[in-house]
């Protein structure tokens, strides 16, 4: 499965879902044809390992999260955990701790007398987590988050390698000064995402430029004002990578401001997929995070660890697929130049 993924340029969480068949994935039909292709070319053939059952009667899930109301991330990887918990007949509760330790001892205490198959711990931020001894006696898989000893099996979303696909998707369109406004510093989805812009443009021979990179802290009015001062540079940007759909937001008001239009005078491209990015003018293209993949894969592995079946801890990275809108234009140079190819 490994081989799979290498050659289809995908994770292996993303192989397993598309050769399981997971009606819930939300991957693109590209990306299911490269990786039944890769499958095809190297003779690969899923192994089965037969019906998994649930261990005695613990028919129970705790799903632990550090917060729920302030975004959607956390309600959509419960809505995961949970569909396919139901597929086993097994049970998902869902507590919220706001990462507070001893809330956390509280729950853990209240429902111990549950017959529980283990426990998702899931943050609203991809970070590391310090979980308390509290947590040793039962089965527990990390959602969003991991160990800094890296010894509990984690699944996180493949941050660095969206970074790249955003970017690199302004560069095949014709774009080459892109900026990117970054989340807030010292947080590992801004770490990562920039990460992968900065392999993009390595990857397309074109020169890191830092003065095209902003701090920004995740919310519309940092998007706003870097967006302006993006604009007052020597040479502007003509793409911007905004690290959320948000700050995405903010971009779009201060580029009519400057009375520029999207993507006729600069692309735009954002991050997360949120509800607002297909109601944008123009719609937004952005990459989705797969939080709700990432439940049905955390609770694959609780299921593989209750039963025995895990071989040591693991941490699965998700891709996070391109969704193609109307703030991305391919540049005439471009398609005259896949014209020639063809011709």
């Amino acid at each position: 499965m490994m081989d799979v993924a290498a050659t289809a340029g995908v994770s292996q969480a993303t192989v397993s879902l598309v050769l399981n068949g997971s009606p819930g994935a939300k991957l693109s039909d590209a990306t299911r044809r490269r990786v039944n292709e890769a499958a095809r070319q190297l003779g690969y053939t899923l192994v089965r390992r037969g019906p998994r059952t649930v261990m005695g009667d613990r028919t129970n899930i705790l799903f632990i999260a550090d917060e729920i109301t302030t975004d959607p991330w956390m309600a959509l990887a419960f809505e995961g955990v949970r569909d396919k918990a139901y597929e086993y007949g097994i049970h998902v509760s869902l507590a919220v701790s706001h990462g507070d330790e001893e809330t956390e001892k509280m729950i853990l205490s209240q429902m111990s007398h549950m017959p529980l198959l283990g426990i998702v711990y899931g943050t609203i931020l991809t970070r590391r987590v310090d979980l308390s001894p509290a947590f040793d006696d039962q089965h527990t898989v990390l959602l969003n988050c991991y160990r800094p000893e890296r010894d509990l099996p984690s699944v996180v979303p493949g941050d660095v390698l969206g970074g790249r696909t955003a970017t690199d998707h302004l560069i095949n369109a014709g774009y080459h000064r892109i900026a990117l406004i970054n989340g807030q510093q010292g947080v590992d989805a801004s770490r990562d995402r920039l990460k992968g812009y900065r392999q993009a443009l390595s990857s397309h021979d074109i020169p890191f430029d830092s003065e095209l990179v902003k701090p920004g802290n995740w919310e519309p009015l940092s998007g706003y004002e870097h967006t302006h001062a993006l604009l007052d540079l020597d040479t502007p940007p003509d793409a911007i990578f905004c690290a959320n759909d948000l700050m995405a937001l903010g971009c779009y008001d201060a580029l009519k401001e400057r009375g520029l239009r999207v993507p006729e005078d600069i692309a735009v491209i954002g991050f997360d997929n949120r509800e607002i990015s297909k109601s944008m003018h123009p719609p937004l293209s952005t990459l989705l995070l797969p939080h709700y993949e990432m439940g049905e894969i955390a609770f694959e592995l609780l299921l593989d660890n209750a039963n025995g079946r895990q071989a040591g801890p693991a941490q699965i990275k998700v891709e996070c697929p391109l969704v193609e809108r109307n703030s991305v234009k391919v540049m005439a140079e471009v398609l005259d130049a896949a014209g020639s190819i063809k011709a």
